[in-house]
């Protein structure tokens, strides 16, 4: 495809093109929104969430011209952690990409598999699924990106079905959570509600949404492994192909194998870390350092090759990292001018004259809007529902209700909107573009929103009714 008049072709926008264009029009809605905040207060569990009917106007102070600027650093700042984390896990696998060893395992099973690859699709997804589900595990996932890229391009797959085994799977299982304690627990925590009650209702939920994630998958899937030229990164593939070197079908060696070990036995730490003792990025991010530094002297490598392979692994995420801080900045934007207050004030106001039969739907399109403004799930929770539980009495929604539509609305969107840093990492981990990316995943979004949709309403007239 080329311009009009034109021989250049027609290239993507940057992630950075994004998420700047972005910044500046959230810096323009600033000019139009009245500034305006709620008071806030630390619940009896120690979370700040904001007092219901404490809205008021406060001097308009729109973004200016350095602002915008200036939300850029600001955003790096405030996303330090997650940006850090991602070149600590960058460099990591950079020393365990060196040894090869994934090439060795691949070329030890590919015979034994025999056809059956499509098979390893389900299994990997149920995994993130579950572990979305239960204990909240969504950012935790982005190393694996690094991992299932190149396994799904050289079992016959490109590299859509890679980052889509990772982020569908763990989105999927993240947003019809049963007990997440970063959005069930929040929420309901806040709603008044028995912490992770109607769990048998949320499984069933989880089921049907797992099913139609991986469904989708594994059709694009098979049809790319039928034929290889109907995947929508042919091109970007076969480039990564030519850039990495034939793929040569060697046997795991016993050094590699160890490798391979020292790999599953972190990520078995990494699930213990996070279950019982609650670890997060900082824990997780000195956990693949270690890794990366036992796997360099297992496969001894000098002290200056270690630092040397860490190095090239960053520097192949610096896109992925930095566009975090692009993302936080768009959000310090709204912040800083005191619009975002404003912004949830309007559409609660909306919803409260909407009809009782409809209420539950508003809550659920009123979440999934905010999300695009907020991404954190728990921020997200304590940003809204306390005004959304008072607002679910005074219109006839079960507190339950109230919370699945939060949950539905807070999840769906963190694998498309371009204000998720952490969805663009991931994709320039892949090393995809989020205009190609969002072609492949708009119709399993659109089908994602109207199972929402349903839920919230089968839950409103049939299950929680208030």
């Amino acid at each position: 495809m080329t311009k009009s008049g034109s021989g250049r072709r027609f290239s993507a926008p940057h992630p950075f093109v994004i998420m700047f264009a972005v910044i500046v029009l959230m810096a323009i809605i600033t000019y139009f929104i009245p500034s305006g905040e709620y008071e806030r207060t630390t619940n009896d569990d120690g979370q700040t969430v904001v007092v219901n009917d404490s809205y008021h106007a406060v001097e308009a102070e729109p973004a200016g011209f350095m602002e915008i600027f200036q939300a850029i650093h600001q955003g790096m700042v405030d996303g330090a952690a997650i940006i850090f984390f991602i070149f600590i896990v960058g460099g990591a696998f950079g020393i365990f990409r060196a040894t090869n060893a994934i090439e060795g395992a691949l070329g030890s099973i590919s015979s034994r598999l025999g056809g059956k690859e499509l098979y390893l699709i389900p299994v990997v997804m149920l995994f993130f699924g579950v572990a979305g589900a239960s204990f909240g595990m969504f950012e935790e996932t982005l190393p694996f990106i690094l991992i299932l890229v190149p396994v799904a391009i050289r079992l016959g797959f490109d590299s859509i079905v890679g980052t889509a085994m990772v982020l569908v799977g763990v989105s999927g299982g993240f947003t019809a959570a049963f007990s997440n304690p970063f959005t069930i627990g929040v929420a309901q925590g806040i709603a008044g509600v028995p912490l992770f009650s109607g769990m048998g209702v949320r499984i069933g939920f989880w089921v049907i949404f797992m099913a139609v994630g991986i469904t989708y998958v594994m059709a694009y899937a098979r049809k790319v492994k039928n034929d290889p030229t109907k995947s929508i990164v042919y091109a970007i593939d076969q480039e990564r192909e030519a850039d990495d070197g034939a793929m040569v079908h060697e046997q795991l060696t016993k050094t590699q194998a160890v490798t391979l070990g020292i790999l599953a036995l972190t990520l078995v730490v990494l699930a213990y870390g996070v279950v019982q003792h609650g670890w997060y990025i900082t824990e997780i991010a000195g956990l693949f350092l270690i890794m990366g530094l036992v796997i360099g002297v297992v496969n001894k490598m000098g002290i200056n090759e270690i630092a040397e392979k860490f190095v090239k692994g960053c520097e192949e995420l610096v896109v992925g990292a930095l566009v975090v801080g692009f993302a936080y900045g768009a959000l310090v934007i709204l912040q800083d001018t005191a619009t975002i207050d404003t912004i949830l004030y309007g559409v609660t106001n909306m919803v409260s004259g909407i009809p009782g039969q409809f209420a539950a739907l508003a809550m659920y399109a009123t979440q999934s809007f905010l999300n695009f403004l907020v991404t954190s799930g728990s921020g997200q929770a304590a940003l809204s529902m306390p005004i959304m539980t008072p607002l679910a009495d005074l219109l006839g929604v079960s507190r339950q209700t109230a919370v699945l539509a939060y949950q539905m609305g807070d999840g769906i969107s963190n694998i498309f909107t371009p204000t998720s840093g952490l969805l663009l990492a991931g994709l320039a981990m892949a090393r995809i573009s989020w205009v190609k990316w969002f072609k492949w995943v708009w119709p399993l979004i659109a089908i994602q929103y109207t199972l929402g949709a349903i839920f919230v309403t089968v839950a409103h007239m049939f299950i929680w009714i208030s």
